[in-house]
């Protein structure tokens, strides 16, 4: 692991590079950083405080003072503080101007690709950094998953979305300073509508999907998409680069979103999608249990790809990345299609789990209710027997989604486990009530097609006992998260350990323990 070191940098300097206003009475004093909590505020740190949903940052001001700070950003008008304090419009907007202010930029010195979109962000992001890494760039990543900066790989967190402002200007300085020259950044709606990714200059845009997800936080489908939208605009405000920056769109031409964000992308676009009106387009497509194949046409060209990914939602995944990779950086056809295969998988997507058992099992992130579908029409084409599914939905969180998913299953598993999936202070009971009521209208039967199990360990475990030969297993809505949310509480958790476990169990061999949740009970 290689020491970083931000450069130096001026109270004074910060608040002008960032376009606050700054004066001279501001002051020279030395910045350390740039920080929202003020329980982790040191000396020279500079405290931006924001009114948010459950708190008022504000309120926090003192203690912030007491620890050090130096400065202060806020939205109200205050008076009277023994330091400097700027007032600004949108505190979050502020903190990412400050925060690559002071880490000097480092967006303006990389190429920078951005991903958003509802599913397969992460498998979409990885495709670019495969194809980029496989021939040779210097390319770093920004996912939901980890950071990856040359040979050092930093862990994001739990339950995070776009890690914040500071977190990602401080991975892009790290990479510059690493000699990455391209990034390839995963970007989230809350990210977006919180200001997380500006300043990062991007160079290409590239949307998956936008489905019905994170409508507790946006209100509305069309928020949602505006929020999404956010990446496109940037484009135009990204300052050239020796480089070059493309400000290239890449959008998917058979999705709903389509035609609002071609209005918000300015005139470079490249679109991608089976349907003929796509620039980039698949045909051909054969879908194996070891991946798929197809072929890609576009302009003046014919190329056969392979890929170890599977089910059709991966073929758009595929395309967005070639359409990056060709039309935004000008790679070759042929380093490019040799990126694509040499993708192994991507970490809890379709991710398959064998102890040697005699049906197929595996785990998947789907968590919204366009991936639960697109993940069951995937396993359906996998196996002429049953296929069984585990999986919940999270509380203090879009509620539709319980019904939406409840009848997905239905219509397209054979047998369901209803259970866990960070209830937080919800009650979990009430959840999996929801989504029974649902399946119960949709034509389902409990006990028949479905079962309520609260403990997600216990769920898993009873779907691995029913399991026949030829069956097929999949646990759905965690893929590579490491906790499991109770209250305010994160429990360590990963469905694939917890499904390991269960097969280990049912054959009798070594595995790992399962998992424990406060859900759990003595069997």
């Amino acid at each position: 692991m290689f020491e970083f070191t931000p450069p130096e940098i001026t109270l004074l300097d910060l608040i002008n590079q960032a376009g606050l206003p700054g004066e001279p009475w501001i002051g020279s004093a030395p910045v350390n950083r740039v920080v929202a909590d003020s329980r982790i505020v040191q000396p020279g740190d500079v405290f931006v405080a924001w009114q948010g949903g459950a708190r008022d940052g504000h309120q926090f001001i003192p203690d912030a003072i007491q620890r050090g700070a130096i400065a202060v950003i806020g939205t109200k008008p205050l008076q009277d503080l023994p330091i400097p304090y700027v007032q600004v419009k949108n505190s979050q907007a502020a903190m990412a101007q400050l925060a690559a202010a002071r880490y000097g930029f480092p967006g303006r010195k990389l190429t920078m690709v951005g991903v958003t979109g509802t599913d397969g962000k992460t498998t979409t992001a990885n495709l670019i950094y495969q194809v980029l890494a496989h021939n040779g760039y210097r390319a770093g990543i920004i996912s939901t998953v980890n950071a990856v900066i040359g040979d050092l790989v930093l862990d994001t967190g739990f339950h995070v979305t776009t890690p914040d402002a500071p977190d990602v200007q401080r991975y892009l300085a790290q990479m510059v300073q690493a000699g990455i020259t391209h990034v390839v950044l995963e970007t989230t709606s809350h990210g977006l509508a919180q200001h997380r990714v500006d300043a990062c200059e991007f160079d290409i845009a590239v949307v998956t999907n936008i489905t019905h997800e994170h409508l507790d936080y946006h209100g509305d489908y069309e928020s949602y998409r505006a929020s999404k939208g956010r990446l496109f605009e940037f484009l135009a405000e990204t300052l050239e680069k020796p480089q070059g920056n493309p400000r290239l769109a890449v959008l998917n031409r058979d999705d709903e979103s389509y035609p609002y964000l071609s209005t918000l992308a300015g005139e470079n676009q490249a679109t991608y999608g089976i349907n003929a009106e796509a620039l980039y387009r698949a045909e051909n497509i054969e879908n194996r249990p070891e991946g798929m194949s197809f072929v890609v046409s576009g302009p003046g060209f014919r190329i056969d790809m392979q890929t170890k990914l599977i089910g059709q939602f991966n073929i758009y995944n595929c395309l967005a990345a070639i359409t990056a990779c060709v039309n935004g950086l000008g790679m070759d056809l042929e380093d490019v299609r040799e990126g694509v295969a040499s993708l192994e998988g991507v970490t809890g997507r379709m991710e398959r789990v064998h102890l040697g058992q005699d049906f197929t099992a595996m785990v998947d992130f789907a968590h919204t209710p366009n991936a639960l579908r697109r993940a069951l029409e995937t396993a359906r084409e996998f196996t002429s027997k049953r296929v069984i599914t585990i999986f919940g939905s999270a509380g203090l969180r879009d509620r539709e989604k319980r019904r939406l998913m409840a009848e997905i299953a239905t219509s397209l598993a054979d047998f369901s486990v209803f259970t866990a999936e960070d209830p937080r202070t919800e009650s979990l009971d009430e959840i999996l009530q929801t989504m029974a009521h649902a399946a119960n209208q949709a034509g389902g039967e409990e006990g028949k097609s479905y079962i309520r199990i609260p403990d997600r360990g216990q769920a898993i475990q009873a779907a691995v006992d029913l399991a026949g030969p030829g069956d097929l297993v999949i646990v759905c809505g965690k893929g590579h998260e490491q906790s499991m949310c109770f209250g305010d509480i994160e429990y360590p958790w990963d469905d694939r350990v917890a499904l390991k476990a269960a097969l280990a169990r049912r054959l009798g061999v070594n595995g790992p323990e399962m998992p424990y949740l406060p859900t759990q009970k003595s069997v």
